[in-house]
């Protein structure tokens, strides 16, 4: 029986369609390829944020996600390989796309592959993956493949197909990047709580100073 990656995809697009969503899309059918090339079997999802969009502003002002909004954090947390695609306003990656990995616990994504992804409407904003998508998964400790893909309104054709060979090239080598990443970790698993108990006595010589301190 193959062994199995899971593979998540965030994408922060606000249009329905969109091609945002559209990119992360052909990723993960890209990625998904080469892992079963490599003897893997997927298990793929992909997370559209403007469905979340209400539930994270909640959680900033509450500290407190809804259900649909925690099972989205933990998808990502426990993911294999994560695709994460934003649309580019104003130079950087949007407010949803960042609110999302704000509210991630800051070692999550630790030695995570992460392959980055983004949309924009010319190509002279494609210099945003490297000034801030990539700081901010250098940030959170992800390990970034080292080819981002980024693809203006000029790169798709008509029915989403990409105008030329180049966005292909270049969503076909980062995802292979990404596959290769995830073929050589370990299957990810939350740690065990109980894995390791402490022992009784252990929690005894815990209690001892407090007691001393009480009397």
């Amino acid at each position: 029986m193959a062994p199995t990656r899971s593979l998540v995809a965030v994408s922060a697009g606000l249009q329905v369609p969109s091609s945002t969503r559209l990119l992360a899309d052909r990723l993960v059918a890209a990625t998904e390829r080469h892992l079963r090339d490599a003897g893997i079997e997927p298990v793929a999802r992909v997370i559209e944020l403007r469905d979340h969009a209400q539930d994270l502003s909640n959680h900033l002002v509450t500290g407190f996600p809804s259900p649909t909004l925690q099972a989205a954090i933990d998808a990502v947390a426990r993911a294999d390989g994560l695709i994460v695609a934003s649309p580019i306003f104003n130079a950087s990656y949007s407010g949803l796309f960042k609110t999302f990995f704000d509210v991630i616990e800051h070692d999550s994504l630790e030695g995570r592959p992460v392959l980055l992804a983004a949309t924009g409407g010319t190509a002279r904003h494609s210099l945003a993956l490297e000034h801030a998508l990539r700081p901010l998964f250098s940030y959170l400790g992800a390990d970034t493949v080292r080819t981002a893909v980024y693809a203006a309104s000029e790169d798709w054709g008509r029915s989403g197909v990409p105008a030329d060979g180049s966005l292909v090239q270049r969503m076909d080598r980062a995802s292979r990047e990404l596959a290769a990443a995830m073929a050589a970790r370990e299957a990810h698993s939350p740690p065990d709580a109980f894995s390791d108990p402490e022992s009784f006595e252990q929690m005894l010589r815990d209690l001892e100073p407090r007691q001393a301190g009480d009397n």
